[in-house]
């Protein structure tokens, strides 16, 4: 079938944020979707709320809307645009349930909106837990035993009938939220409750538990003939009761019959034909190995994280084709590189893929690490070996938690059987290194399956892999044996890794193997529908298969796998120097091991090899492609960490230099040069002990700001206001060495905080915009929201910024990116720290004021220079409002407080004409939606009581009612402002929670003070979120939001295009 013809545009939904459970896998998708309907003659609206994807550049789609994603946004973009088709499989859980929407309320019906790629009675039969099981009981397709329950005691009579344990899952949900396990009756109403909560449609599954038995996935398509076929077959290796976002898996299976197999591929065609999805589907199954019984989970009838993985695992881009298909063409019109057309796929390789999760629950104090069926993991790598243990140890090196292995891991190699056995009961973030030693203390196969689920198979190839290690071991001291070496490599032993447990230099190691000839070799993985594409892994396991050229080429080091404080930003960097260098006419070489990627898509890149960002990785690819150089600043501080060591190697890093990055992280070497170009920063110091600590303390005084050198994201961070505070923060201090100190400064209160993003060619340098924090100094910037233009900061310190940016730039030679920490405390500008890189704030000021700013800094790296390019500054008429987005949600019993360490996993952008608005569509689209009118909840701590009078009288004027606690109702009424008060929690009956749970609340503003509060509050906070009521934890974000709701009182303006706030652009 030719493409459809009665369709001219086409309007694609976006994913919004990356929240856990919805990354940038979606960006990857949507972006392939632009490309594929773009490519076939169609017209291409897009929207999505998150200005950190490549999808919302203004380029990729012909209309590109930055709004907040809900039923009112999505309504004007479609009276602005009036598509003909909208595609909503491609957007993640957020496309399919606007979709139903629309449709529900008559908005597609009304304006004549086709629904393309899966029908909107399609979404409902494979979302809605109802429809989905009366599908299957027509098809014959056991399910686990379930009932719908819509309150608390309905599900409690269920569970009663079915018996513990069973499963809670929402409906209309991703990454398992509000969902769970459940032991008791007890357990039940708090998970009941949480769930009928997080559900679009107040309807949760009571489920029989599956516990144990195996995880299975198909990843299948479907074209409008009814052809199908099976992408990718994928193994979790974690047994049910572990989210499949946070189990580790493979593809393909490698312990499942062939019977099996054929049997789920049945079922899933079935199910496919009956919800008759156009394009891709994802079909998870649990299978008891005992009985040989199968019951069918759930299905996903859009694209997911499973297929972004399925994608780049075979080769095969379902996204794109999915795109195709959804604009009426069919598999036996796309081209297939092994029979012709691509009806005839078939999974195929001779190669394993290891996908395993990243986990950040460091980063959340109080936060158990504790694996369920609620998603847990910020992000994941994906890597690609010969065998299966090659693969394997390939991820676990690609995580970027500072191992290279598996064992010796925390303390578990010094700990008893036993107490590693107890380690074990729960699924948790440590398991597989756990395992490793409990198999290296003489566990059994059987009793470690026993206490896992984890199959035997597995389990003795871990043994394998431990047994080698232990022959390694014996050798410590002597020469290792060539035999040993060439073995270890072949099972994916890291030269880094075989060096820390042998106590000898990695580069030793690295010598001895190559001058055996032992070095990594290359294969390729084929692009199904497309003609001659294919992308690259290393292998110790087998000859090199794979050609080079001697063009012109510069290698592109990604960003890894999605963490907090590194995430999609750095991937759009990359993805800019890959398009620059295009088309500069040099090809470029993407290195990188996150699957969710656009960096990872096959035609981004010239070559792309799947790797991790480790020495040896990195320079086998160098040596194999001979490039002119490496660009090291856009994939954050993964390949940062590395450049120095590929300096040493004789890499040739491209733009700023490795010991220009070096200076600017070494306070004392930077404060030498602020010094000597007269510029201010706070007063600081440096510790190594607590001596040298408290005398530092006492020559600045409290507040101080307190870190460990060498981080990103704020890692360790904290405000310290006392004696006591400083003494328990060093000794909590880790790895804090002479040449690694404690970093002390003297912490600005009340300062404002604001950054630049600047470009610099090594002697002239562009400051596109200045952003103002909303929050004060002392949150993370990554956590802040902020706004371009600045709203309070004077003209003369704007001046400032930019002169001392200019300044530190060619003091420091940076060519390329760079962004500065700047706090204005008693009308002085303080430097706050340079960072000589790209930072995650690129993306936003690129879509705000217009400016590829990767995209020229990759420019003045291949040589060209500032002056030629005719850079402009422009002034910016509308303002643009970043918000960050927080995985609180998924942490129930931590306290959501923002401070100097970054927990957000995402950003929105509001876009508007006035700041209030920006701010008001900013906290929208972060799904923080403020109250038009209502009751206030204000408590705040003692030093923000002044600060909360001028706020106080803003909501009383708009209107609003104020409950307050005892002290604040007290000084409110002191100062004359109407409040009624309420009791605290410790106080007596009705509290604040009762409040709360029977919606007598639309706002709370909660400031904590200080020790004392900061854990005697923390219920309101978590309150808040259970019961999804906006919050507000800083003074500073409170007044923005009474600015806010009063421009929206005023109106809230119409969704208006990137491209035509652009054209306002003098």
């Amino acid at each position: 079938m030719p493409k459809r013809s009665d369709i001219k545009k086409v309007l694609i939904i976006g994913s919004g944020p990356i929240v856990i459970g919805q990354a940038c896998e979606f960006d990857y998708s949507g972006t392939q979707a632009c490309k594929a309907l773009r490519k076939l003659g169609y017209e291409i609206v897009l929207v999505n709320s998150n200005p950190a994807t490549i999808m919302t550049d203004p380029g990729l789609a012909d209309v590109t809307y930055i709004e907040p994603l809900n039923f009112q946004s999505l309504v004007e973009i479609i009276e602005n645009e009036r598509p003909d088709a909208v595609l909503p499989n491609l957007g993640g859980q957020t496309g399919l349930n606007l979709t139903s929407e629309l449709h529900k309320k008559g908005i597609l019906q009304k304006y004549g909106v086709k629904v393309i790629g899966v029908q909107v009675d399609a979404i409902e039969r494979g979302e809605d837990r109802m429809a989905f099981k009366e599908t299957m009981n027509r098809l014959g397709i056991e399910m686990p035993a379930s009932e719908i329950a819509y309150t608390v005691e309905e599900a409690e009579a269920i569970a009663a009938k079915l018996g513990y344990p069973i499963v809670i899952r929402p409906a209309y949900t991703m990454g398992g939220t509000g969902g769970g396990h459940v032991y008791n009756p007890e357990e039940l109403r708090v998970i009941a409750a949480r769930g009928l909560a997080a559900s679009l449609v107040g309807q949760i599954l009571v489920e029989e538990s599956v516990l144990g038995w195996e995880e299975l996935e198909l990843e299948v398509v479907r074209d409008a003939k009814n052809q199908m076929i099976t992408v990718c077959f994928i193994e979790n290796v974690d047994a049910m009761g572990v989210h499949t976002g946070d189990s580790y898996c493979t593809a393909p299976m490698l312990t499942i019959g062939e019977e099996l197999q054929k049997k789920l591929q049945k079922y899933s065609y079935d199910i496919v034909e009956a919800i008759q999805v156009i394009g891709g589907t994802n079909v998870q199954f649990a299978h008891d190995p005992k009985t040989g019984r199968v019951v069918v989970i759930e299905i996903n009838p859009r694209t997911s994280r499973s297929s972004a993985l399925a994608s780049k695992a075979t080769g095969f881009p379902i996204a794109l084709i999915s795109a195709m298909l959804a604009g009426g063409l069919t598999l036996d019109e796309i081209p297939y590189w092994r029979e012709g057309t691509l009806e005839k796929y078939t999974p195929w390789g001779d190669y394993v893929v290891v996908k395993f999760a990243r986990w950040d629950f460091e980063k959340f104090p109080g936060a158990e690490d504790k694996l369920g069926t609620q998603m847990r993991a910020v992000g994941e790598v994906m890597s690609i070996g010969k065998n299966y243990k090659e693969a394997f140890q390939k991820s676990i090196r690609s995580l970027e938690k500072g191992r290279y292995g598996l064992g010796f891991a925390k303390d578990y190699n010094s700990k008893s059987l036993e107490d590693l056995m107890d380690l074990l009961i729960e699924p948790s973030s440590e398991r597989q290194f756990i395992l490793y030693e409990a198999l290296r203390k003489g566990a059994a196969v059987q009793d470690l399956f026993r206490k896992t689920h984890i199959k035997h198979w597995f389990i003795e190839q871990m043994k394998e892999l431990v047994e080698l290690e232990e022959k390694i071991l014996k050798t410590k001291g002597r020469e290792l044996p060539d035999k040993l070496l060439v073995q270890a490599k072949k099972d994916g032993f890291a030269d880094r890794y075989l060096a820390q447990i042998l106590g000898v230099a990695e580069e030793k190691i690295r010598r001895k193997r190559m001058a055996l000839g032992v070095v990594e070799c290359w294969d390729a993985v084929p692009v199904s529908g497309v003609e001659n594409a294919a992308y690259y892994y290393s292998t110790y396991n087998a000859p090199d298969k794979v050609t080079t050229t001697s063009n012109r080429k510069v290698m592109v080091l990604g960003g890894g796998p999605n963490r907090i404080g590194q995430g999609i930003e750095f991937d759009y960097c990359c993805v800019h120097a890959a398009f620059a260098l295009r088309d500069e006419g040099v090809e470029s070489i993407m290195v990188n091991c996150n699957p969710e990627t656009v960096s990872t898509d096959y035609d981004t890149s010239k070559k792309l090899y799947f790797e991790p960002l480790t020495v040896e990785d990195v320079l086998a690819i160098y040596e194999k492609e001979k490039p002119e150089g490496v660009i090291v600043q856009f994939g954050g501080q993964t390949p940062l960490n590395i450049a120095g060591e590929l300096a040493k190697a004789g890499v040739n890093v491209l733009g700023t230099s490795v010991d220009t990055i070096d200076l600017a992280e070494d306070r004392d070497r930077f404060r030498q040069m602020m010094e000597r170009l007269e510029i201010p920063m706070p007063a600081s110091g440096m510790a190594i002990n607590i001596d040298e600590a408290l005398a530092i303390a006492k020559k600045l005084g409290y507040p101080l700001m307190v870190r460990p050198s060498y981080v990103l994201g704020g890692r360790g961070m904290e405000v310290v206001h006392d004696e006591e505070m400083l003494k328990r923060y060093v000794k909590n201090a880790v790895g804090v060495t002479p040449d690694r100190p404690i970093l002390i400064d003297k912490f600005l209160d009340n300062a404002i905080e604001c950054e630049a993003d600047a470009i610099s060619d090594g002697t002239d340098t562009f400051v596109p915009a200045v952003m103002e924090h909303i929050e004060l100094a002392g949150v993370h910037s990554g956590d802040s929201a902020c706004v371009i233009p600045p709203i309070s900061i004077p003209a003369r310190h704007i001046d400032t910024i930019v002169e001392y940016t200019s300044k530190i730039a060619r003091e420091l030679k940076v060519v390329g990116l760079m962004n500065m920490q700047y706090a204005i405390a008693n009308d002085v500008v303080y430097v706050l720290e340079a960072n000589p890189r790209a930072s995650r704030t690129v993306p936003l000021v690129s879509k705000v004021c217009n400016i590829s700013m990767a995209r020229i800094a990759t420019q003045l790296m291949m040589g060209r220079k500032l002056r030629d390019l005719n850079l402009k500054h422009r002034a910016v008429p509308h303002f643009g409002v970043k918000e960050a987005v927080f995985p609180f949600k998924m942490y129930p019993e931590v306290d959501p407080l923002l401070g100097p360490e970054m927990r957000s996993t995402g950003e929105v952008l509001g876009l508007a004409d006035s700041f209030g608005l920006a701010f008001y569509k900013a906290e929208e689209a972060a799904d923080q939606v403020l109250p038009a009118e209502g009751t206030v909840l204000m408590t705040v701590s003692e030093r923000d009581k002044h600060a909360a009078l001028e706020i106080a009288r803003e909501f009383r004027k708009l209107g609003f009612r104020i409950k307050a606690t005892k002290g604040t109702h007290q000084f409110l009424t002191d100062n004359g402002i109407e409040s009624e008060a309420i009791l605290k929690m410790h106080e007596g009956r009705p509290h604040i929670v009762d409040a709360i749970k029977n919606k007598e609340i639309d706002l709370i503003i909660n400031t904590p003070s200080g020790k004392l509060s900061k854990h005697d509050d923390s219920y309101i906070r978590k309150s808040a979120i259970r019961y999804r009521i906006p919050y507000i934890t800083t003074i500073a974000a409170s007044a923005a939001a009474a600015k806010g709701i009063a421009a929206f009182r005023k109106g809230h303006g119409r969704a208006r295009s990137l491209q035509s706030y652009h054209g306002d652009l003098k």
